[in-house]
C-alpha cells in the first residue's frame, strides 16, 4: 500500500463552526475559526459564512486553495 504524502482533506482548511445559541429559528448566525491560522470570523447569515470560507481558502497559500467558491 503507497500513502500519497498530500491529504484529500488539509489541515490548512479545518474549521471549528460555532452557532449562536439566541439566533431565531431560520437564522444562521455564529463563528468560524480556521484551526490552523486560529482566525476567527462572526457571521450573521448564510451568506456570510460562505463569503468568510472564500475569503479564508482565497488567503490560502499558492497551490491550497483550487475551488473557487461564488
Amino acid at each position: 500500500m503507497t500513502l500519497k504524502p498530500e491529504s484529500k482533506y488539509p489541515n490548512r482548511r479545518s474549521y471549528v463552526l460555532k452557532m449562536r445559541s439566541d439566533a431565531t429559528p431560520g437564522e444562521l448566525a455564529g463563528r468560524i475559526e480556521n484551526l490552523v491560522t486560529g482566525q476567527q470570523r462572526e457571521f450573521a447569515s448564510g451568506g456570510e459564512l460562505l463569503a468568510s470560507i472564500a475569503r479564508d481558502l482565497e488567503s490560502a497559500p499558492d497551490g491550497d486553495a483550487k475551488t473557487t467558491l461564488p
